[in-house]
């Protein structure tokens, strides 16, 4: 089945638009380039599809950017592949630039990751999970936004495709490089044809946009905090606001979900496409050197790749997007970016969905078009179409639902500290509101032999590699939205680190991981976040030979299970006053560690149970150390800080 998007008649030109509010719908219909066409077209408050994608005018610039990266004395240069209107080069049209910026448009090599089972002699190298670049690239922006009178273009990050450099892994030469394209773009920075002669954007009017998902999102935030001027928008859907929390947390070195063992030099590796690749072999070796897998240390070489501190210089209008079954890019990445955007009072947007790592555009096709249109139009082309008067935030439910709100969390929301407390015969415990101190209890880290999933399973029974605590049946739904963290006065033996100071020795050499899951007991149907495709092919923009400017409508798929993690933190306790500092342990003193969940918007339905479990190695994310690390919990002292949304508190009662 085939769904095209209708438009209407009664356009105005641009430049009406621009002093006029959206104007009453008209009526329904056809839209088809105006071969007549010369300017922009507004209508109903958006630019209107009358400029031909099939006409389309291309060309090629290649940039140069204020970095050295490959170190050869020379400044690296970024290729940009650009299309636009024909009437750019035949009427004097002057657009604005959409821009999706990525290390992946010459594809990726195969790069083994690290070994992550530690103490074991015959560990190897994990081999490569390859990225679906198919979902990291919708495709759609040339049939949709050229139409309307937006270039569009596609930028080589340094040392990938047709650029010069080394790839860097996000740092401030990276960043250089993403900036350099909005230079250009304003005629701030050179550029040159393939033949070498010198180039301009005399066709732009010098407002960019950027747009892109993952490391393709995470460059549209690395170029907003430089506070280069003309970058006036940017949609980072799951892009990464610190390679720290995308490699590390809280001290530990935790992989990206399905990428165990990756880092940053392995992915420096993996994008390394440009020409002569082995001029970056000592960039990216000193990379390796840095980056750490010791300790999982917060140091100068993250510092370099935190962006969040450099909210208060973004000029653009940010419209954040992130599935809340995301665990490659975690969410912390876009709430922490969110909450210093919120600070900085950045005109801003919140995208929250039930998907993985991945793009609405598809299974939401309508709204996705709608929304970030009105971005781009609001923000580069100044047509005051309402859109930073809409609800700021929009969030998928589970069943598949969207409701919208003022901010995030939504407003009502309160931290409920809730306490860890032993159960009847001390394991399982009891999660409640009001603490009962019980004797301390144990358990020792299974190291590689046991998973999460297999870990919280059998709820209701004790299990020597974790502890559990639960509440009851739930009287009413409970709705989790915010960032989680739990409190823990514990004791452990047998971390690495040594004793006093002392070095360590082999008898130490375990796990020094606490880990923390929230758990929704109860048995239902809840979003994967993967997705399936429909038989509904949805036609959105204007079609070229080879490409139909039309999509396959996704839908989210679902499971019956008779649990879900809800969200999950780590932390190395050697980190315990800090992400910076590493502090050795004494076994059996007991230490009060405080750490964060990654944020979630969750809600626990009615009936079902909630679940704190305690485990020490997380085997699809933490290093893996021998097994034998022993933990033990002082029940009613610690506690775990839900954010909950308004009743919630009342529901655990």
């Amino acid at each position: 089945m085939r769904r095209r998007l209708a438009g209407g008649a009664g356009a105005i030109t641009l430049t009406a638009a621009l002093a006029a509010t959206a104007a009453p719908a008209a009526a329904a219909g056809p839209t088809r380039p105006d071969p007549g066409a010369h300017r922009v077209t507004v209508r109903d408050g958006e630019t209107q599809p009358v400029f031909s994608r099939a006409d389309a005018v291309t060309q090629t610039v290649m940039i140069e950017t204020t970095a050295d990266s490959d170190r050869d004395g020379v400044r690296d240069r970024v290729q940009m592949r650009i299309m636009r209107p024909k009437e750019t080069s035949t009427a004097g049209l002057k657009v604005p630039t959409i821009l999706e910026p990525s290390p992946y448009w010459a594809g990726i090599n195969d790069v083994p990751n690290h070994p992550v089972d530690i103490g074991d002699a015959r560990a190897r190298s994990l081999t490569t999970t390859h990225r679906n670049l198919a979902e990291i690239f919708p495709g759609y922006y040339d049939n949709y936004f050229l139409p309307r009178g937006y270039a569009v273009a596609n930028l080589d990050s340094i040392g990938t495709g047709g650029s010069t450099g080394c790839p860097t892994s996000g740092d401030r030469s990276e960043q250089a490089g993403a900036k350099a394209a909005v230079d250009w773009l304003n005629g701030r920075a050179r550029g040159w044809s393939p033949d070498g002669r010198p180039v301009k954007a005399t066709w732009s009017t010098g407002n960019v946009g950027m747009i892109g998902q993952s490391y393709n999102g995470t460059l549209p935030n690395m170029a907003a905090a430089t506070g280069v001027r003309g970058l006036k928008a940017i949609v980072p859907i799951a892009g990464i606001s610190s390679w720290y929390d995308y490699y590390r947390a809280n001290g530990g070195v935790v992989a990206p979900g399905g990428f165990q063992g990756e880092d940053l030099d392995v992915l420096a590796k993996a994008v390394l496409t440009r020409q002569n690749p082995e001029v970056c072999a000592k960039v990216i070796d000193d990379i390796e050197a840095a980056q750490d897998r010791e300790t999982g240390d917060y140091s100068k070489v993250w510092a370099e790749r935190d962006y969040v501190g450099q909210a208060r210089d973004v000029r653009a209008a940010v419209m954040v997007v992130h599935g809340l079954n995301d665990w490659n890019v975690k969410v912390k990445n876009s709430v922490q970016w969110w909450n210093a955007l919120k600070k900085a009072d950045v005109p801003r947007k919140l995208w929250l969905h039930q998907a993985n790592h991945a793009t609405p555009f598809r299974w939401r096709v309508e709204e996705w078009l709608r929304q970030t249109h009105h971005w781009f139009d609001r923000y580069l082309y100044g047509i005051r179409n309402g859109i930073e008067k809409e609800p700021r935030v929009d969030v998928q439910r589970a069943d598949g639902t969207w409701e919208t709100a003022k901010d995030w969390p939504v407003p009502g929301t309160r931290t409920v500290p809730v306490s860890l407390n032993a159960g009847p015969a001390g394991q399982p415990g009891t999660l409640g509101l009001r603490p009962a101190p019980g004797g301390p209890q144990s358990f020792t880290d299974a190291g590689k032999t046991r998973t999460a999933e297999q870990l919280l399973v059998n709820e209701d029974k004790a299990d020597p590699n974790r502890l559990a605590y639960l509440t009851g049946p739930l009287p009413r739904a409970v709705r989790v939205d915010g960032i989680p963290s739990v409190s823990l006065r514990a004791a452990l033996n047998g971390v690495p680190g040594g004793v006093g100071g002392r070095p360590p020795t082999r008898d130490w050499e375990r796990s020094p991981y606490l880990t923390a899951l929230l758990v929704d007991y109860g048995t239902g149907t809840r979003p994967t976040g993967a997705r399936d495709a429909t038989t509904q092919e949805v036609c959105f923009g204007q079609s070229v030979p080879g490409d139909s400017g039309c999509t396959t409508r996704q839908v989210l798929r679902t499971e019956t299970a008779p649990y879900k993690i809800v969200t999950r933190g780590w932390l190395d306790v050697r980190n315990r006053h800090g992400i910076s500092r590493t502090d050795p342990i004494e076994p059996g003193r007991t230490y009060t560690f405080r750490w964060d969940l990654e944020p979630t918007d969750y809600v626990v339905k009615a009936g079902h149970r909630l679940g704190v479990v305690l485990l020490s190695t997380d085997y699809d994310y933490t290093l893996r150390y021998p097994a034998g690390t022993e933990v033990t919990v002082r029940p009613g002292v610690s506690r775990v800080l839900l954010p909950l949304a308004r009743g919630g508190a009342e529901s655990l009662r």
